[in-house]
């Protein structure tokens, strides 16, 4: 089986976000959206995983306009990031074939370029030589006049969560974010509607855990003066990772037996 994480450059708008979820039954596992960040996380998984995303992917090129998009987070386009992911007992040559799949359909059918990511290379490495140094694999040379492009990757499962910070101070997200960030580890800071956030991607949640990823931000927000006040999982996190944290922890770090994928699969 595989997952499909589609992130979508629109946040704000229930009515849209509620149309776009509607597009990508019956896989569609979990809704997260962010007005601060514009952006929706779609998980998505089941035996009709792939026709779900066309679909979901068909639907937002129809209705949004990156030219009317305002967020804090980075976007190629509308239809931001598409990854395939192997689930247990799903090999990662599966999500690779099926990334294939999708960028020459989006390519041919949406007039949307494609850049792949996965194990040739990351997604930083996309957003930062995108229509420079890399061309698209599929589809226009140049952006989609509305829908811009859309990075579609084949990688093993990652952990998407946030920390807040009791300050003000957005330098000492930034700060935080580039004295930890590692392999493992992928972190941003924002200023989310006056509040402060440090933004974590786990590439390898079972050797980089939520658990020691919030430990070691208060660490470092604690000897600048300040501390945590909560955390947010974007999407869902594998069973395993949150059974390899103590059950009195999972409050504090704001996780939960409902929040796994294996909870959410029919």
């Amino acid at each position: 089986m595989l997952e499909c994480v589609v992130n979508v450059s629109e946040g704000r708008r229930p009515d849209v976000v509620s149309s776009l979820a509607s597009a990508a039954q019956p896989c569609l596992l979990d809704v997260h959206a962010d007005p601060h960040h514009n952006r929706s996380v779609f998980t998505l998984a089941g035996d009709d995983v792939e026709q779900a995303a066309r679909s979901l992917a068909k639907a937002a090129v129809g209705a949004l306009d990156l030219g009317d998009h305002h967020g804090v987070h980075p976007r190629l386009g509308v239809l931001d990031v598409v990854p395939f992911v192997p689930l247990d007992g799903t090999e990662l040559e599966e999500a690779i074939a099926a990334r294939h799949r999708f960028a020459q359909w989006a390519g041919k059918t949406l007039l949307l370029p494609c850049f792949l990511y996965g194990p040739e290379r990351s997604l930083p490495e996309v957003r930062k030589t995108a229509f420079h140094t890399l061309a698209p694999a599929t589809g226009p040379e140049l952006p989609h006049p509305t829908a811009g492009a859309c990075a579609v990757g084949a990688r093993t499962v990652l952990v998407a969560y946030n920390v807040w910070l009791a300050t003000d101070d957005l330098d000492m997200a930034r700060s935080i974010a580039t004295a930890l960030r590692n392999p493992f580890l992928r972190l941003l800071g924002f200023d989310v509607g006056g509040r402060i956030q440090v933004s974590c991607n786990l590439v390898d949640p079972l050797i980089l855990g939520p658990d020691e990823v919030y430990t070691a931000i208060q660490e470092r927000a604690i000897a600048a003066g300040t501390d945590v006040t909560g955390a947010e999982l974007v999407g869902l996190i594998p069973s395993k990772v949150l059974e390899a944290i103590p059950t009195d922890r999972w409050a504090t770090l704001g996780l939960s037996e409902d929040l796994t994928i294996e909870a959410r699969l029919p």
